[in-house]
């Protein structure tokens, strides 16, 4: 079979090799010539000049030069963050008061202020008592001198121990920062949780975040086994006047629940999880374990912590 053939353009007969278009046979027999375009490229035009002789067929054209593929480069690990070193300070109770049936806040005055971030713990050491890894925050209303550790404490009305061994004028000391749960401001929404006492750094979260990040997107959610322990009412009243708007209480108990406070358990209200949250977490194992697992499905970052128990 020959590897030319004929076609006729324009009346005229043009030899047209296999593997050539139209276009490249009509430009080498000089039947229409390039233009220059707008931005100076060549275009097919029509021209008086002959075009050059017949262009090489494809099959003859040497093949296109190939561009070594990248080298995949090593991904960047930012150096983890440094915790700062726990330090020892010595102080004494200055107050003492009921928050709820079975909640008080506990206020020690130290004689020089911690370095803490929101969220961090301390370890709380009182004569009489075994040590206490606590979150300390600010009393409900949002107050706290910088020289005042402000704790929640879950208080059992029938075995007033703790309340008499963390009598005001006693003294105490106090090591801290410890733990890993402090605020970290960027990232996506933020998911606080929590229940009874677990309260405290997440009150101390949110109240940071909302002078730091103004604008970040934050879902809160509180929960207690009884209506009548759902204590930070005022802190979160705050925090709808910032411009908060999804705020869940929720009680376990039906009895005397008023129309805001939804029945439990606590983890059947919260959202459903992007990979782009950060989740704080406080409260008893149950809870914590159960909203660690919801962050872990969605692949959302999680910084639990667990509240002493009575």
């Amino acid at each position: 079979m020959s590897a030319r053939c004929s076609l006729v353009v324009n009346g005229k007969s043009v030899r047209v090799s296999t593997g050539d278009t139209p276009l490249e046979a009509a430009l080498a027999e000089g039947m229409i010539a390039p233009t220059q375009g707008v931005h100076g490229a060549g275009a097919p035009g029509q021209a008086a000049a002959p075009a050059a002789r017949r262009l090489p067929g494809r099959g003859h054209r040497p093949d296109m030069a190939k561009l070594p593929l990248p080298r995949p480069q090593p991904a960047i690990v930012l150096p983890e963050t440094r915790a700062a070193a726990p330090v020892k300070r010595t102080g004494s109770i200055t107050d003492v008061r009921a928050l709820s049936p079975h909640a008080i806040e506990v206020v020690v005055t130290v004689t020089r202020r911690l370095p803490l971030e929101p969220g961090h713990q301390v370890v709380l050491a009182v004569e009489g008592l075994e040590p206490l890894t606590l979150c300390p925050t600010l009393r409900v209303d949002g107050s706290a001198e910088l020289n005042e550790l402000v704790f929640h404490l879950p208080h059992d009305p029938d075995a007033p121990g703790l309340a008499a061994s963390l009598a005001v004028g006693t003294a105490a000391k106090i090591r801290g920062p410890v733990g890993r749960a402090q605020y970290r401001p960027g990232g996506g929404r933020l998911i606080l949780v929590s229940d009874g006492t677990g309260f405290a750094p997440v009150w101390s979260v949110a109240r940071a975040a909302r002078y730091v990040e103004p604008a970040r997107d934050m879902a809160v959610l509180v929960g207690a086994r009884d209506p009548l322990d759902l204590y930070m009412r005022p802190a979160l009243d705050w925090l709808r006047a910032t411009g908060i708007g999804r705020i869940t209480l929720v009680a376990d108990r039906s009895r005397q629940r008023p129309p805001d406070v939804r029945p439990g358990p606590l983890t059947a209200h919260v959202p459903p999880l992007r990979t782009t949250d950060v989740v704080h977490v406080a409260g008893s194992a149950s809870t914590v374990g159960a909203v660690e697992v919801l962050a872990a499905a969605a692949g959302a970052r999680c910084y639990p912590l667990l509240v002493p128990e009575t």
